[in-house]
């Protein structure tokens, strides 16, 4: 029973992972960071991402031109692609760590602390991806709210709004977040259970385990 619910543990863990690393890859190439309506022009709405800006009307469409220069770029624009392209290195490097560390893979199983490692590992990684994404996505959420909330702006001149990618972000961050904390106290519950008995039972239970190898045979209690 204490195997099936760690491995179930190990599936919803590395599932809400791998949810929150496809939300980050999407997030980071999606034009929707910042939305700006013009009450002037109602037919014309602009977006933003980290690598274009477009521009919506209803007669020509969506017409969409990338940023040329990296350094021209807004501080918080130019740290936001820096640190999604590490999300995105990190998730990867965190599902081939845990997938290779689940129980109910057959790849190493003769090496329990190996497989525990790289679950430990594993969900260490996911967390700091989590982290790299919910810096960047909550650094630029701050600017427009730190713009409507600016007294010196005339009200007549547009403010940015929360686009959608931002949402995406923050669902992001927050799943590969609980899911390296799933991985890592499902690895910390397993360590707890399987600890030896202190005193001198757990010194004869070794021995009594010794001498069975050293014949050869099996212990009868397995």
């Amino acid at each position: 029973m204490a195997l099936v619910f760690r491995v179930v543990m190990q599936l919803v863990g590395l599932s809400l992972s791998l949810l929150g690393w496809v939300l980050s890859i999407i997030t980071t190439y999606l034009p929707h960071w910042k939305n700006l309506n013009l009450d002037l022009n109602e037919m014309e709405n602009w977006t933003m991402g980290l690598w274009q800006a477009c521009v919506v009307q209803e007669e020509v469409g969506r017409q969409c031109k990338d940023f040329e220069s990296f350094l021209a770029l807004p501080a918080e624009l130019r740290i936001s692609r820096i640190l999604m392209f590490l999300s995105n290195g990190l998730g990867l490097l965190g599902l081939l760590a845990s997938g290779f560390g689940l129980d109910c893979l057959r790849v190493g199983e003769t090496r329990p602390g190996l497989k525990k490692g790289l679950l430990i590992l594993g969900g260490t990684v996911f967390w700091a991806a989590g982290v790299a994404t919910l810096v960047p996505v909550s650094w630029v959420a701050h600017m427009p709210v730190q713009e409507f909330w600016d007294e010196t702006m005339p009200e007549i001149v547009p403010r940015w709004e929360f686009g959608e990618a931002l949402f995406l972000g923050w669902s992001a961050g927050f799943s590969l977040l609980l899911g390296g904390c799933l991985l890592n106290l499902n690895c910390v519950a397993c360590t707890t259970q399987a600890a030896p008995a202190p005193g001198p039972y757990a010194v004869a239970e070794m021995q009594i385990q010794c001498l069975y190898l050293e014949n050869g045979t099996a212990d009868p209690r397995v």
